[in-house]
């Protein structure tokens, strides 16, 4: 029981931490939309959590150094005369898709450790 308990919590955890360093990368392209010459990047939030889950069974921890070595390039919808290939539309959805799925992740883990304490408690502290 504590095994599922604390696997479902750190999935969460792992989540949490490539949903942050998904944010802090599309902070950074958004940073740099002027930048002439400046590449856009991201990665793939369900392989790079796919790999991580993974990597945690096997061992290794940190799932967000796995995230960096899934960075890729953002393609560009349209050319643009300094090469830049930040598109703001694309990057903005994308920042605030992400801080939704953020926020839904961290009040799903507060839910989960608030029942887990109701359940712990006693009846007889109610």
């Amino acid at each position: 029981m504590i095994h599922r308990l604390t696997d479902a919590l750190n999935f969460q955890t792992q989540a949490l931490a490539l949903r942050s360093e998904r944010q802090r990368l599309l902070a950074g392209n958004i940073a740099n939309a002027d930048t002439p010459g400046f590449q856009a990047r991201d990665f793939d939030f369900a392989s790079a959590l796919r790999d991580a889950t993974a990597a945690q069974r096997a061992g290794v921890p940190s799932p967000v150094a796995r995230a960096e070595a899934q960075l890729r390039w953002s393609l560009p919808a349209q050319t643009n005369l300094d090469g830049n290939t930040v598109d703001m539309d694309r990057e903005r959805a994308a920042f605030a898709e992400n801080a939704l799925k953020y926020d839904a992740s961290l009040r799903f883990i507060n839910g989960s450790i608030r029942t887990l304490q109701d359940a712990m408690r006693s009846h007889s502290q109610g």
